[in-house]
């Protein structure tokens, strides 16, 4: 099955050096893949591995997945670029969503250097970045709470464009993410010309996927329309019971903007869960200026907090604690290995909390941790993750944080979708679901030479069996690997065989 959603052939796939060719040489190695769908290497456009690629650069959790190309510098809040001074202050805020591995020194400062370095530690599976709006504001305004002046605004344009000349396919935002939270829709469209000018894609994660998910998609389609630029929203989904419903309206928000050529997409996990910082509990002005764990130990700042975080009224921002309560919110990891706090990494907040006021107890342990803490929050529904799959423009992504008890989509997503939607479910026939993992986000992040079987493109190529595979990993044992996924080559290297890492590393960083 080639990507392109036609009908799967039987055919023999010839590869020399890292491009599929039309003719094998003699002595080749020849994998029997009979009963097998081979088909393009799949791409996650929504991963956080920005700091796992340096502690294991062969990524075989993503690799064994059949994952071959992975989309870094998500929501907004990456690695790169990076001040000097803002090294430790982002070090703290991104433990509990990349990790933060030990002895790893943080020495880039462009988005150049810092995808030299990945070249540098050889990665298993390619790579590619996007610039993150939270270094580009923090460049200019620091956390600040407030629109840029013409000046500074000038600047930021500045530093998203140096990113953008430097290889980046694209600029990510997390409009729940401090300090991308305090742009306005004017500051987007703004950055998003910029954006349109080098082609690239603005990957955003909506201001809510709750009680305003409509306007919030309605915003980003603004920004993709007056900027025109590509527009791929993240990890579509409806977060909370009451907002369930409006799913069809905000399908047809974006098939009514495809309809008028604004190139949309979307990607989305498999799971009724997500994941992401602990420290998105809090209201957004808790973060303001970076002098959250301030607020955490004042007490009007606190009793605010928990006021808002507990009121039942429709929410400007999305309330996790309102979604799920303590019993729907798991904690994922600490970023600091040696943590104390480590053993609750697994436990719900009221497991962890044994009888205190489990919000108190929370906010306690994001002061304790400095804010790196994450977490596994249950608030979707099945039947809206199915409804949104079966849209044409809409791909799949893990959005799997590395941490000591990770959501299963870290290790699973793809394998679930294989497993579960397409073939259990039959929502959409083999050859469309192969597509939606490869030729869609390779066209919708501009990933030339990738998503396809054909010669001349990079081999990158997965072979798995259409009846066995399965995903396996649990909220409960979450570091478990898809069943069914036998061989993954990247770049012409064999780094899956026979359903088992070969630690080898196929991988190259993927430069605009």
């Amino acid at each position: 099955m080639d990507g392109t959603g036609a009908p799967g052939r039987v055919e023999d796939v010839h590869v020399e050096d890292a491009f599929q060719v039309h003719e094998m040489g003699a002595g080749a190695l020849r994998l029997d893949c009979s009963g097998l769908v081979v088909a393009p290497g799949f791409i996650d456009t929504h991963t956080h591995s920005d700091l796992a690629v340096f502690d294991d650069p062969t990524l075989s959790f993503k690799s064994l997945q059949g994952v071959c190309c992975d989309v870094l510098g998500q929501d907004g809040v990456s690695v790169a670029p990076l001040r000097a001074e803002d090294v430790e202050s982002v070090r703290r805020q991104l433990a509990g969503l990349d990790g933060d591995p030990e002895g790893l020194e943080w020495d880039w400062r462009t988005v150049g250097d810092y995808l030299s370095r990945i070249e540098q530690a050889g990665p298993g599976i390619d790579c590619a970045y996007l610039v993150p709006h939270g270094q580009v504001r923090r460049a200019v305004l620091g956390m600040e709470d407030r629109r840029p002046d013409e000046m500074e605004l000038d600047a930021m344009c500045t530093v998203l464009d140096s990113g953008l000349r430097d290889g980046a396919v694209g600029f990510s935002t997390g409009l729940i993410y401090p300090p991308c939270c305090y742009a306005d829709t004017q500051e987007l469209i703004a950055l998003c010309r910029v954006v349109a000018r080098h082609n690239g894609v603005f990957v955003v994660h909506i201001r809510s996927e709750g009680d305003y998910a409509l306007e919030s998609v309605g915003e980003v389609i603004r920004v993709a329309r007056e900027s025109g630029c590509r527009l791929c929203i993240s990890h579509m989904k409806l977060a909370g019971e009451r907002n369930w419903g409006k799913c069809s309206s905000m399908l047809d928000q974006v098939r009514e903007a495809r309809s008028e050529g604004v190139i949309v997409t979307a990607d989305q996990y498999p799971y009724t869960a997500g994941s992401t910082m602990m420290g998105a509990i809090l209201p957004p002005w808790a973060h303001a200026g970076g002098k959250v764990l301030e607020r955490l130990g004042d007490p009007v700042a606190r009793k605010k907090m928990r006021d808002e975080i507990l009121s039942a009224k429709r929410q400007p921002w999305d309330n996790f604690w309102g979604w799920g309560g303590p019993e729907g919110i798991r904690i994922a990891g600490m970023g600091g290995k040696d943590s104390p706090r480590a053993h609750l990494a697994g436990k719900n907040l009221l497991e962890a909390a044994g009888g205190a006021d489990p919000l108190d107890f929370a906010m306690d342990l994001l002061a304790a941790e400095q804010m790196g803490v994450s977490m596994v929050a249950f608030s979707q529904s099945d039947s809206v993750v199915q409804e949104i799959y079966r849209e044409p423009w809409v791909g799949v992504c893990s959005d799997g944080l590395v941490g000591s008890w990770p959501h299963p989509r870290t290790f699973n997503a793809f394998g679930r979708v294989l497993g579960w939607l397409v073939r259990d479910l039959g929502l959409v026939d083999w050859p469309e679901a192969i597509r939606k993992m490869t030729l869609l986000p390779a066209e919708s992040f501009g990933l030339d030479g990738l998503g396809r079987v054909a010669p001349g493109t990079r081999a990158n190529l997965v072979a798995f069996d259409p009846e066995r595979v399965v995903d396996v990993g649990t909220y409960d044992d979450p570091k478990r690997s898809p069943d069914g996924i036998v061989h993954v080559i990247v770049g012409g290297v064999l780094v899956v065989q026979d359903g088992q890492p070969t630690g080898a590393c196929g991988g190259k960083v993927f430069r605009a």
